[in-house]
C-alpha cells in the first residue's frame, strides 16, 4: 500500500465536513493483474 501524501488527512476532513461520505480509503483498482490506488473513495 503506498504511503499517503502530506495533505491527505485535510483533505479527506473537509470532504466529510462538506458531507461526502468516504467509502474507501485508499480505493483499490485491479485491472489484469495490476493493482492501483486512489487516494479516495467518496
Amino acid at each position: 500500500m503506498p504511503q499517503y501524501d502530506l495533505y491527505h488527512n485535510e483533505v479527506k476532513n473537509a470532504l466529510s465536513k462538506d458531507g461526502w461520505t468516504i467509502t474507501n480509503d485508499p480505493y483499490t483498482l485491479e485491472y489484469k493483474g495490476l493493482r492501483l490506488y486512489a487516494d479516495l473513495g467518496a
